[in-house]
């Protein structure tokens, strides 16, 4: 099973809840990045990053608010020390 379809399984669980959901999805994330190392190409760095966006979106079908945090979080850029 790859990634992905593990992705599509955790969000289709019924029985899991909201927390327990969002709490697999990150645990993924997390692993996929821990895995990439310096010998890691380019088109596998490209891979894990579309991997997580698959995630992010996921996260926020399942719980809007958590989706928005992290995309906030995400997509702001580092303050600069002067």
């Amino acid at each position: 099973m790859n990634t992905r379809d593990r992705i599509q399984k955790i969000v289709g669980y019924r029985t899991w809840s909201v927390q327990r959901k969002v709490d697999a999805l990150l645990e993924i994330d997390c692993n996929l990045y821990t895995n990439l190392g310096t010998d890691s190409t380019a088109t596998e760095r490209k891979d894990v990053k579309s991997i997580s966006k698959l995630i992010y979106k996921s996260i926020s079908n399942i719980s809007p608010i958590d989706g928005y945090l992290l995309k906030a979080y995400y997509e702001e850029k580092p303050k600069s020390i002067s």
